[in-house]
């Protein structure tokens, strides 16, 4: 842990870099909201590639896959508490 400004910040483990995607050969699809779900956190916002362990090229199919996924009404485009 780190000292910050007086309180303890616990940084984040990478994810290692196992990209489902790349071993099913298969790329994201909009339609498919469950999938998408994984990769969005419990407000609805997008997780960085340390997080979900994508590749450049699939994070990139799946942030255009969400963004029209919401788009079409499959995924919300905020989720309030």
């Amino acid at each position: 842990m780190m000292k910050r400004s007086g309180k303890f910040v616990r940084k984040l483990r990478p994810v290692p870099t196992n990209c489902p995607f790349c071993a099913a050969k298969s790329l994201p699809d909009y339609k498919d909201a469950g999938t998408l779900s994984k990769y969005l956190t419990e407000r609805g916002k997008l997780q960085g590639r340390a997080r979900t362990g994508l590749c450049a090229k699939h994070q990139r199919r799946v942030e255009q896959a969400v963004k029209r996924s919401r788009i079409v009404a499959l995924l919300p485009f905020v989720v309030r508490a």
